[in-house]
């Protein structure tokens, strides 16, 4: 799995010029799930993303997690993040997941985050075509894999 964390002050998705979610300040994470992940990559990356500390205290440090601060997260399916090059420059997609693999996994990352933060996660819709907006805090974007 590959996930991009972004810190925003809001973000949302829209399809069809519709907004079918949104949040305030907290994560934007863009999910890309592979062909080889698992449910213990699931639970280890969930756990990442709680445990994070990236939410600056008074004195611009980076101290808190999405929990301390009483964030929400909005969750993005986006095999993208797993495109190669290697032959060209045409993105080649082999190297992500097939929808009827990534998607059991996609909800068991957001069911995880779920239990522990509750109702404060949105998400896309898997598989559709989505316009994300975002305000980057910082800006701060974290790669985890």
């Amino acid at each position: 799995m590959k996930i991009v964390v972004q810190r925003v002050l809001s973000a949302s998705v829209s399809i069809d010029h519709k907004i079918v979610s949104e949040i305030k300040k907290g994560y934007l994470l863009l999910v890309g799930v592979g062909p080889g992940d698992t449910t213990d990559d699931v639970q280890r990356l969930v756990s990442s993303v709680l445990k994070m500390r990236i939410f600056p205290d008074t004195e611009g440090k980076m101290q808190y997690s999405i929990g301390e601060i009483h964030g929400e997260i909005l969750v993005v399916s986006q095999f993208t993040l797993l495109a190669n090059f290697a032959k060209g420059n045409r993105p080649s997609f082999h190297d992500a997941a097939k929808p009827e693999v990534a998607k059991p996994l996609f909800e068991a990352f957001v069911e995880g985050l779920r239990l522990q933060l509750g109702p404060k996660i949105s998400t896309g819709v898997f598989g559709a075509d989505m316009q994300v907006s975002l305000c980057n805090d910082g800006p701060v974007t974290i790669i985890l894999e």
